[in-house]
């Protein structure tokens, strides 16, 4: 039973906390601090202050912890995937339209739309890091790193995971 209500507990408020993780926060409260009795309001915030700092979705790692809390291992697992079942859900129901209409001339004229629309916003995010990184650094580090970067991508092939850890290690130790 334990394993049912985490999977509810994290599932509603994914279907409805529109806006992503830190909208679904106050659902997810509502869920694990007033409906089962988790935790206190105050072990929430500390679940939360945790969640925050650490990389990745908040809602994800709250889930895993909670859930862990409750039911173990299986608990975790549980509250994770109820935490993107929704979205999972909703690709893969997606997805299928989209296969059963791939042929449509309407479904390709808006891919050709999307396509040069993504291209134009990550262009354009590529632009926001890239002065931010040179207010904050300056031009030559910025361009040893650009410079760097794109060799071993695009002439060595070196894995882009290698690529960043390799610039997190020059700026920790130039920066």
């Amino acid at each position: 039973m334990i394993y049912w209500q985490i999977f509810l507990a994290f599932f509603i408020p994914g279907i409805l906390g529109y806006g992503g993780g830190p909208a679904s926060i106050p659902l997810v409260e509502n869920e694990v601090v007033d409906r089962y009795g988790w935790l206190t309001v105050s072990e929430f915030s500390e679940v939360l202050a945790l969640g925050n700092a650490l990389p990745g979705p908040i809602a994800t790692k709250m889930a895993g912890y909670i859930g862990f809390q409750q039911g173990g291992i299986l608990g975790a697992a549980v509250g994770i995937f109820a935490t993107v079942a929704p979205s999972l859900i909703l690709m893969i129901a997606l997805l299928g339209l989209l296969y059963k209409f791939k042929d449509s001339p309407k479904v390709k004229r808006l891919s050709n739309y999307v396509r040069p629309t993504i291209a134009v916003l990550l262009g354009v995010m590529t632009f926001s890091f890239f002065s931010t990184a040179y207010i904050d650094t300056g031009i030559w580090q910025t361009l040893i790193l650009i410079v760097v970067s794109f060799l071993l991508l695009e002439r060595f092939k070196v894995h882009p995971a290698f690529v960043i850890v390799g610039a997190l290690g020059y700026g920790a130790l130039f920066l």
